[in-house]
């Protein structure tokens, strides 16, 4: 039931995904101010917020969800912890749009269906964070990215895995794919109302 469930979400949210996958993600994820520090403290911030969501989940769950999700709180910790080191301070976590809908979430085939979305809108960000450090010629502090989006990408097939055992039927596997394109939603309404505020179109892709 959960062989295409990723390419499914993709496609019904490809719109999204695309424009999502910008050069404008990072104008909207630093308010436009594009120097290192505030780049890292942007993904730091994410990356905490992600840690304590999956937390959350890990201590409300029970048997493999709640196996799941400690083990997704022990990376994303392990990002955060990799990412403020490149800073050589502590960052705040800053939950954004997505962890906050994130964090309403008490059903573990919905839980694990919105962290596939999470993944999808999170692959293309760390994406754009390769790129930038790419261009200002940094290749250690790309190939950091480089690793936190394979990681990102090796969770979301293990959520893929989690709710082909947890979901009984079609029904179930509907409802997590309900909450992943949420998921893409949430984050894309939040780009966009960022761009605009600073009178950036946000329906182009470059």
């Amino acid at each position: 039931m959960t062989d295409d469930f990723r390419d499914g979400v993709a496609a019904a949210a490809e719109t999204e995904l695309d424009r999502l996958g910008s050069s404008k993600r990072l104008v909207a994820l630093t308010d436009a101010t594009l120097d290192d520090e505030t780049v890292l403290r942007a993904a730091a911030a994410s990356e905490a917020a992600a840690a304590d969501v999956f937390a959350e989940w890990a201590a409300d769950a029970s048997g493999d969800a709640a196996e799941t999700f400690a083990a997704f709180a022990e990376r994303e910790r392990d990002h955060y912890e990799r990412v403020a080191g490149e800073l050589g301070e502590d960052v705040a976590a800053d939950p954004g749009a997505v962890h906050d809908f994130l964090r309403g979430l008490d059903d573990p085939i919905e839980q694990a269906g919105a962290v596939v979305g999470r993944g999808l809108v999170a692959e293309r960000t760390l994406a754009q964070f390769v790129s930038y450090f790419v261009n200002q010629a940094d290749e250690g502090r790309a190939d950091l990215f480089r690793d936190l989006r394979r990681d990102t990408e090796a969770d979301t097939e293990t959520a893929i895995a989690l709710l082909a055992d947890v979901a009984e039927d079609e029904a179930a596997v509907e409802r997590a794919s309900d909450a992943a394109i949420e998921v893409v939603s949430v984050a894309y309404e939040e780009y966009v109302a960022a761009l605009e505020s600073m009178g950036v179109n946000a329906k182009s892709v470059c």
